[in-house]
């Protein structure tokens, strides 16, 4: 919250309220809610997929892949991303800039779950 002494979480929530507070609550007991408050959301979970796909990619690959997403919306995921360690930002000293993104080891931890659930997802769909 620009301009105030508010203290903030990252997800826009003040540390000092009740959601924050149960939310804090239920990840630190609870593994699966956890994993879900990294991968969880509209986007994070599509970037981590084709970057478990595609081993590096781009920003521009990555905007392309997802269309519906903004620019803003894709930094913003990314850099959540790389603050929770999932994946690596790995800048080159050229011009034009080069930047492209990759799992890190505890992204890639990732890949058996998340074959499990899109498993679980494409049953699913065909009931």
């Amino acid at each position: 919250m620009y301009g105030t002494n508010k203290k903030v979480c990252m997800n826009k929530r003040k540390i000092n309220s009740t959601n924050h507070i149960n939310e804090v609550q239920i990840n630190e007991n609870c593994g699966i809610a956890y994993t879900l408050s990294l991968i969880g959301g509209r986007w994070k979970i599509n970037i981590l997929s084709y970057l478990l796909n595609e081993n590096r990619l781009r920003y521009n690959e990555l905007l392309k892949r997802l269309p519906g997403i903004s620019e803003r919306m894709l930094i913003a995921k990314l850099k959540e991303l790389e603050n929770d360690n999932l994946i690596n930002r790995i800048v080159y000293q050229q011009v034009p800039p080069k930047v492209e993104y990759e799992l890190t080891d505890l992204g890639k931890s990732l890949s058996d779950i998340m074959k499990l659930m899109d498993s679980w997802g494409e049953k699913q769909l065909k009931m």
